[in-house]
């Protein structure tokens, strides 16, 4: 595989990552517009991606490969704790 190959791989690996993270970020930040009114998005759209994608390696690394249901259920999941921990737990500033 070429340098170019690897950087698609990567950049395929961590797109569903970035994109809920993205998505469930402003969505936050629209809805919650007032108690977040003090976290940014980019903080938000950070913890948010960095936990779906740290579980989405997790997942490679227990079931051998990318793509499973489970995997981006639990992304889903690790975007959600990530969030909350973000702008409403113990990690909001």
């Amino acid at each position: 595989m070429d340098i170019l190959g690897g950087l698609w791989h990567l950049t395929n690996f961590f797109g569903p990552a970035l994109g809920i993270g993205l998505f469930a970020s402003l969505m936050a930040k629209l809805l919650w517009w007032r108690d977040l009114r003090g976290t940014g998005w980019l903080r938000l759209w950070c913890w948010a991606s960095g936990a779906a994608a740290l579980v989405g390696m997790g997942g490679l690394l227990v079931f051998g490969h990318d793509g499973k249901m489970a995997t981006y259920a639990a992304m889903a999941t690790a975007c959600a704790l990530g969030l909350w921990w973000a702008g409403f737990g113990a990690g909001r500033r």
